[in-house]
């Protein structure tokens, strides 16, 4: 499915259980070539004071940098990250499995080049 964000940039929602093929991870637990993806993810407001970033980058080891973020103080409404993950295709794997064993809804940004380090 590919939706339109604010910025009228493409992006496609995806199942992070079919990661791997979607985001073209290498599969190989030895391949620790650093990768990085970036995705939008919609936090819902029972999740506001759960530790959802913090959990990624000690549980998982990626390195998390938020682009853009949208919460509001009062917690009435969901909230969105703009989030870019850096690690090895493994801890990528792991993060996004952990985000979608939360059911979170993510979105993959297919306009954002994926590079290795």
């Amino acid at each position: 499915m590919v939706l339109q964000n604010s910025n009228n940039i493409p992006s496609e929602q995806f199942d992070t259980s079919a990661l791997s093929k979607e985001l073209d991870l290498p599969t190989s637990p030895d391949d620790n070539r650093h990768t990085q993806v970036r995705i939008r993810v919609r936090i819902p407001k029972h999740y506001h004071e759960e530790p959802i970033i913090s959990q990624l980058i000690s549980q998982h080891g990626v390195t998390v940098n938020i682009a853009a973020a949208l919460l509001s103080a009062n917690a009435r409404d969901d909230g969105w990250f703009d989030l870019e993950l850096k690690g090895t295709s493994g801890q990528i794997r792991s993060a996004l499995i952990y985000i979608n064993d939360l059911d979170l809804e993510v979105w993959h940004d297919s306009n954002f080049q994926e590079e290795s380090w």
